[in-house]
């Protein structure tokens, strides 16, 4: 009767182990998967032309819709940005620039004419949306009524060439973590009214 116990103890032990240790295994797995799904690969030379946007349009809840390129950007207001630092999110610096050029986000957002019903109508937030799906968000009080306004720009120009991955990207260069809102490939700027 005690052998039989023994195997018993045993079998249940050992199916405990094999439990918690198949738990072990799909939580290394799930965390692998979320480590890659915010990941970037590297994309080939080849790969990143097929994201290249030639304008960018901007649409929503805007009176005046868009079509922008680098030429329309460059008869607007230009803005010079020095020393911009592109921080990863542990906020280790990925990428350096001495100076670079565009135009501010708000000044677009102004051209277009965001459809307020009145002044106090504010409830609004703008994604700046790549090619290969990525968005950046920004709210209206955000870009008019914070410093974050004068920091959010579209880059058509880096170190006195033009952007490489993609004409134009949009960044907030006030961010803590520029990274999340360094959209590369940038194809358009959509509003939307939060209902």
């Amino acid at each position: 009767m005690k052998i039989k116990n023994y195997i018993l103890v045993f079998l249940v032990a050992f199916s405990c182990a094999m439990c918690n240790s198949s738990k072990k295994e799909e939580k290394i797995s799930i965390e692998k998967s979320e480590t890659k799904n915010h990941k970037h690969d590297a994309l080939s030379a080849k790969d990143s032309l097929k994201l290249v946007n030639h304008q960018i349009e901007v649409k929503g809840d805007v009176q005046f819709p868009l079509q922008l390129t680098v030429d329309s950007l460059k008869k607007m207001k230009v803005v010079t940005i020095d020393n911009l630092k592109i921080t990863g999110k542990n906020g280790e610096v990925k990428r350096e620039v001495k100076v670079c050029k565009g135009v501010l986000l708000k000044d677009i957002l102004e051209k277009a004419k965001i459809k307020q019903e009145d002044h106090k109508d504010r409830n609004f937030y703008i994604v700046a949306r790549a090619s290969d799906n990525y968005k950046a968000t920004f709210s209206w009080a955000e870009l008019f009524n914070n410093p974050t306004g004068e920091n959010a720009f579209i880059l058509f120009e880096e170190n006195g060439k033009p952007v490489k991955n993609g004409e134009m990207i949009a960044i907030c260069s006030n961010d803590f973590r520029t990274g999340p809102r360094h959209v590369y490939w940038l194809k358009s700027i959509e509003v939307y009214k939060v209902k």
